[in-house]
């Protein structure tokens, strides 16, 4: 029987080739749906039966276990934030801080609470504007990763199909997505400086002893500089 697992969203492009990498080592199938960590433990807590979950933060496996429905949490993987803007916003000067300075331009956000994505976006805004005194929480717009936020498109990207609708000028996201969003013509992607950005740390919830070899797999070498290869931090 597959290893059933839940994943966060934002790990649904560098899943693929684990599982394969992990399927090939072990001879274990895995069956994985994805969706934001925070409906996903949701879920879990629900009832909903999973071998494995996987969060974009440490706060959902961690509240699994001290609810008793995990048997071990541990991190796995590292993210950061990174500002997406509509080309046709962006000047030769423009920079990170003068797109998001500007009160004329939309900031399209994930959902906080549903999605770690827009809990760590609205621990940026309170730095930022306790750094620059310019509000950003209220020119935000939480657009995705919300049980009834509208569906990003099969193969696209949540920035990419967010500006290119016209719902936001720019959004805030996973710097994991930031070479993907450099190959399309109409984006420029600016990183967010490290003193200012906020460290992303995922999890893993294992929930019963047949995701073990998966648990370990996930922490290896081999698995940590996949990781890196589609942009997360070991």
């Amino acid at each position: 029987m597959a290893l059933q697992i839940l994943a966060a969203g934002s790990l649904r492009r560098v899943w693929q080739p684990l599982m394969a990498q992990f399927e090939q080592e072990t001879g274990l199938q895995t069956e994985t749906q994805f969706g934001p960590a925070g409906l996903l433990r949701a879920r879990i807590e629900a009832g909903e039966n999973c071998s494995l979950f996987a969060s974009a933060n440490m706060a959902h496996p961690q509240a699994l276990l001290e609810q008793g429905k995990a048997r071990a949490v541990q991190r796995f993987a590292g993210n950061a934030l990174c500002l997406t803007a509509a080309a046709h916003c962006v000047a030769e000067q423009s920079t990170w801080l003068t797109l998001l300075s500007d009160p004329g331009l939309r900031i399209g956000t994930s959902t906080p609470g549903s999605d770690p994505s827009g809990d760590y976006t609205w621990q940026f805004f309170a730095r930022f504007e306790a750094e620059f005194g310019i509000a950003l929480q209220s020119r935000a717009l939480a657009l995705v990763g919300a049980a009834d936020s509208q569906a990003v498109p099969d193969g696209r990207l949540a920035a990419q199909w967010i500006i290119a609708s016209g719902l936001a000028d720019l959004m805030i996201g996973y710097r994991s997505y930031a070479a993907a969003l450099q190959a399309h013509r109409e984006l420029r992607v600016f990183e967010i400086p490290e003193s200012y950005n906020i460290q992303a740390d995922y999890g893993l919830a294992v929930r019963d002893e047949r995701a073990e070899p998966l648990r370990a797999f996930l922490v290896s070498d081999a698995a940590r500089q996949t990781l890196c290869n589609y942009g997360f931090v070991a």
